[in-house]
This record gives structure tokens, C-alpha cells and sequence, in this order.
């Protein structure tokens, strides 16, 4: 069994001591016959960006899908000291055409949480929407069927999706694969503003930009966390040489 060496660059100090937002402890998570994650132990610091980097395959899909509670954990604890669940955004590839939903209802459906998928919405719930939708910037394609938008136009319905949850913990998967450059630099500035406004982000991410932009990073290759810390001395050219390398 290979050896796991684990870097640990160390974060800068915050300006408050505050408890991280999410904590796992020898976390182990997969699917039938086929693990996954391996005894990982992580920190998601409370109001920042943490970008998760790592090859496909590397479990960072996984490792997110723990964090929503999708997945559940085969071993190890995942402790979280908000009181509100997380907010999950998929890739926007992953979801299907199958339902003819417009943008506005893929929006609401962010309000089921609190209302459930048959109860009328209050005022609130429709102002959180439109609140979300201008956000984004996609109150124009509020009609439009989500199969006719482009993949940048979707995924900025997914993630005013995440945002109409009201959570303080918004998980992103791939979120600006895809996109063009301002597309990708008006969800980067977004999420800062989440983080000013009281919200956790976590993102899986190949831009490297984005990911060096970010307050903290946790580095995984084949289900093993391999790095945590700030990205900025974390993703160096010869650490991200090791993670790509083959196996």
C-alpha cells in the first residue's frame, strides 16, 4: 500500500479565531464495491473560498457530495457548526432535459427545503427568487425552457438555485467549466460577495486561476488528501507535476 505524504501549508491567520464551518475526521466515502475517499481529514475554514483541485477521479465530486449529505460516510465523522443544510450546485452537464422546467421554476425549486414541492409560495420565497435570478443575472430568460439555454446560461441557473436555498454553505461542482471569461469572472466576483455576505463556498475546480484566487485549497489524487492549505504556496508548479503524474 502506497504511502501518503500530506503538505501542510499553513493558512494566513484570521483576523477573529472562528471554528471551521466544516470538519471531517478519517473520512472514508464511495459507492458499492468501489471506494472513494480514504481516511481524510479536512478543515473547510468558515467564510472563505476552499478550492478542491485534483485530477478527474480524484474524488472531489465525492468528497462534495459527503459535504451536502448525499453520499453518506462509510467510516470516519463530518461535523458542520451551521444550522442551515448545504447548498449543492452540480455541473451544469448533470442535469437532464427530461423535465420541461423554465429557468424561474429551476429557481424555485431551491424554496422546496423550507416549503416542500406543493405548498404556495409566500412573498418571501418569491422575492428570494427574484433576488436570485437578478444575482445571476438571468431574470430576461425567467420563460425560457432550461434545454434551450447555454451551458453558461444554465449553470448560472444552477447556482441561483443554490443561492434561493438561503444556506451558508454553497457547494459548487465544476461551476465554471465551460464558460467564457466574463462568464467565469462574474461567477469568481460572485462568490466573493457570498463570503462578504456570511457564506462558506467550496468548489471543485480545474482553473487553476480560480483556484489560486482562493482563500484555502484542499489537493486530492485517488481519494487521498495529498496538500491542504493556502493555494498560493500549496499549488506550485512542481506540486501539481506529483498530482498529475501518472499513478
Amino acid at each position: 500500500m502506497k504511502t501518503m505524504f500530506i503538505e501542510q501549508v499553513p493558512l494566513p491567520a484570521p483576523a477573529e479565531p472562528r471554528p471551521p464551518r466544516v470538519r471531517c475526521t478519517k473520512l472514508s466515502a464511495g459507492y458499492p464495491g468501489r471506494p472513494v475517499l480514504h481516511q481524510l481529514g479536512v478543515e473547510i475554514p468558515a467564510l472563505a473560498i476552499t478550492a478542491l483541485v485534483g485530477p478527474n477521479g480524484s474524488g472531489k465530486s465525492t468528497l462534495l457530495g459527503v459535504l451536502a449529505g448525499v453520499i453518506q460516510p462509510t467510516s470516519g465523522r463530518i461535523h458542520h457548526t451551521g444550522d442551515r443544510p448545504p447548498a449543492f450546485v452540480p455541473q451544469h452537464g448533470a442535469v437532464g432535459d427530461a423535465l420541461p422546467l423554465t429557468v424561474r421554476q429551476t429557481v424555485e425549486m431551491g424554496r422546496w427545503g423550507d416549503l416542500g414541492p406543493w405548498r404556495r409560495q409566500t412573498r418571501k420565497d418569491r422575492a428570494t427568487v427574484d433576488q436570485s435570478m437578478e444575482r445571476l443575472g438571468i431574470t430576461d430568460l425567467a420563460a425560457r425552457q432550461l434545454a434551450e439555454l447555454s451551458g453558461g446560461q444554465r449553470q448560472r441557473t444552477l447556482i441561483a438555485q443554490g443561492l434561493a436555498q438561503e444556506s451558508d454553505l454553497l457547494l459548487l461542482d465544476e461551476p465554471t467549466t465551460g464558460l467564457d471569461p466574463e462568464a467565469r469572472d462574474r461567477i469568481a466576483a460572485l462568490l466573493t460577495e457570498l463570503v462578504a455576505d456570511g457564506v462558506t463556498v467550496v468548489q471543485a475546480t480545474h482553473d487553476l486561476e480560480a483556484a489560486r484566487s482562493a482563500d484555502a485549497c484542499l489537493l486530492l489524487r485517488d481519494g487521498h488528501l495529498v496538500g491542504q492549505g493556502d493555494p498560493k504556496h500549496l499549488l506550485t508548479t512542481s506540486a501539481l507535476a506529483r498530482i498529475w503524474q501518472p499513478a
